[in-house]
């Protein structure tokens, strides 16, 4: 149990949050949500991670129980009812094609693959942002109540996409009263299909915003947005992105699905039983997710961290630094075409699986403030002197990432307790393509390209482990949304056809409808007023 800290007589506890840099304590869930970012450029933490002791009985609960299970360790009943949250999460799953909501599909042997992909946008992010759109919904009606006019709270969401996080984040908020949404991307670097299912969306509150640049650039203007004081007083700005914990929150959930339903699922697997869970990952939210459920206490073995050739997170793990680009011969200063180290000025590598395409993964703040916690606690110190010196570190390392362009290598025990928990692998374009044909001839199965990354990522786990460990591989989107890499991958397999076996008919129908789109250059400040201008004509100033 944590103990009351000296200076403030306050006891933390899972209810309660801090900000990774070290700014803020004490926060409440409904202050996290609405906030998303902390005033001091941080990311928001539980104070406590809650123990999950009787997780073992929940095995036989479906998966809206199941989710109101953990999210109840992070959410006291003083804010959200415990009714109340019963009926947000019952809401939220009820738009999922399928009946267990992430299906645990078998692929070979001991390889198993989490569909994550039956909510509205067929994307994984339907899992969680389908709950936060409900949640925002449920604090505004609250805050509003009585209210009438300018009296009344609006919430001006602001995120950035790489490609998924877009639409489903409009579809979780879509015709909600009090919320306009804003969603950027780069202009031409996400799917004809991602863009369509963004813009073809033409409720009021919606706006989409195509940027000229890449998803980093999107996701720094976001964080520039929040960080500037005109704009968060002005607009009442709110996370959707992974910076957002909510989201973390509700990824939790399907770690500890997918590994009830894999007891089901193989004769030879017990409750109890340690598994390595994989997953391609670009921001880190997917897999933090994971890491929050192994530290609950579900027995992950190892979470298996795969990367495309954008590979900052693998790098790490492999030297201990944190760099923004990767380190190349003289033979490849002027970027050359066969190595991809500059096909974009910005050092990202525009490859096959385009939600991955980033440079910093921003949710790694997260796993280093537990790292440098960790590191700190060895002095014997107090919990909240422990606390402060982890934001602290945290500080530090990320102004030398905004200054330098990246930090480390960073202490020995620290990369050694992240090497622990986690393993990396670093999967090509070729190698992904490679995945998606070999998994189509031998089972049958169509993978998207970025879930092929994952499956890549595992076999090679696999070969390490052996076949005694079971692996579940996160599948992270639908294959129709990424069309050419996958017509690309089997073009040459006889009987392949790609509209019959692969593309959903609600995807047809995307073509014909008509689409609303705005666009900016690469300057937050271009966006903010941008941003404005449309708020004052939803409100009618």
């Amino acid at each position: 149990m944590a103990e009351a800290t000296e200076s403030t007589g306050r006891t933390p506890s899972s209810h309660t949050y801090l900000s990774t840099r070290g700014g803020d304590y004490g926060l409440s869930f409904e202050t996290v949500v609405l906030k998303g970012l902390a005033q001091d450029g941080g990311l928001f933490l539980p104070e406590v991670v809650p123990t999950a002791d009787v997780w073992q009985s929940w095995k036989d609960l479906p998966y809206a129980e199941l989710a109101h299970k953990i999210l109840s360790l992070y959410i006291s009943t003083d804010e959200i009812p415990s009714a109340d949250l019963k009926d947000i999460i019952d809401r939220s799953y009820a738009t999922f094609r399928a009946q267990e909501v992430t299906p645990l599909v078998h692929l070979k042997e001991n390889l198993y693959l989490l569909e994550l992909f039956h909510g509205p946008s067929y994307s994984f992010k339907d899992c969680a942002l389908q709950f936060l759109g409900n949640l925002f919904e449920y604090f505004l009606v609250r805050k509003n109540e009585g209210k009438e006019g300018k009296d009344r709270h609006h919430l001006t969401v602001v995120g950035a996409t790489s490609g998924d996080t877009g639409s489903a984040a409009i579809y979780g908020l879509r015709g909600k009263r009090d919320v306009s949404v804003f969603i950027l991307h780069p202009k031409g670097r996400i799917s004809p299909i991602q863009e369509k299912q963004m813009t073809t969306v033409l409720d009021d509150n919606v706006h989409n915003i195509a940027v000229t640049g890449t998803f980093d650039d999107c996701q720094d203007i976001v964080k520039a947005m929040f960080a500037d004081p005109d704009a968060n007083a002005a607009l009442k700005l709110g996370a959707v992105n992974s910076i957002n914990f909510a989201r973390i929150l509700a990824q939790i959930v399907y770690y500890f699905h997918s590994y009830f339903a894999l007891t089901k699922a193989s004769q030879s697997f017990n409750v109890g039983d340690k598994v390595r869970m994989v997953v391609p990952t670009g921001n880190f939210g997917d897999i933090l997710a994971g890491y929050f459920a192994r530290r609950m206490g579900l027995p992950i073995e190892k979470l298996v961290i795969a990367t495309n050739e954008n590979d900052i997170l693998d790098r790490f793990w492999k030297t201990g630094r944190y760099e923004k680009k990767p380190v190349h011969g003289p033979g490849t200063e002027n970027g050359l075409a066969v190595d991809g180290a500059k096909a974009d000025p910005s050092g990202v590598r525009e490859t096959l699986s385009p939600a991955m395409d980033i440079l910093v993964s921003s949710n790694f703040e997260r796993l280093l403030w537990f790292l440098a916690y960790e590191f700190a606690a060895t002095t014997g110190m107090d919990d909240e002197w422990t606390k402060k010196q982890a934001g602290q570190e945290v500080e530090v390392w990320l102004n030398d990432l905004k200054k330098k362009g990246g930090f480390g290598p960073v202490y020995k025990d620290v990369l050694d307790s992240a090497r622990r928990t986690f393993e990396s692998e670093r999967v090509t374009d070729a190698q992904t393509l490679e995945t998606v044909k070999k998994f189509y001839k031998e089972v049958g199965y169509v993978l998207d390209p970025h879930t092929a990354v994952g499956v890549a990522a595992a076999e090679r786990s696999i070969s390490r482990t052996g076949p005694e460990v079971p692996h579940i591989s996160l599948s992270t989107a639908h294959p129709a949304k990424f069309a050419g890499a996958v017509t690309e991958a089997l073009k040459d397999v006889e009987g392949f056809d790609f509209e019959k076996s692969v593309l959903p008919e609600e995807f047809v129908e995307l073509s014909k409808k008509e689409t609303r789109l705005l666009e900016s250059e690469n300057s937050w400040l271009a966006v903010r007023e941008l941003v404005k201008k449309q708020i004052a004509q939803d409100l009618g100033l």
